[in-house]
């Protein structure tokens, strides 16, 4: 890639943090704080399995993520 920069390499750190995310332990909150965490804890999963499934190119030195957003079936 362009610079040395590797998007595979890059899209793979995102794979592992999606992962790390559906194994990050939940610390000992309750109630508002605990929905919270909860709640930021999906989105950073949704972020990071969305760039992990990403497929990458560098157009004219700028980098492009293809993202599917259909169903499985639609594809």
């Amino acid at each position: 890639m362009a610079n040395g920069f590797d998007a595979d390499a890059m899209i793979e750190r995102f794979r592992e943090r999606a992962a790390g995310v559906k194994r990050r332990n939940l610390p000992p909150v309750a109630g508002d704080e605990r929905r919270h965490f909860l709640e930021q804890a999906q989105l950073d999963f949704q972020d990071f399995a969305m760039i992990g499934d990403a497929t990458a190119t560098v157009e004219d030195g700028i980098l492009c993520l293809s993202i599917d957003l259909r169903p499985p079936e639609a594809r």
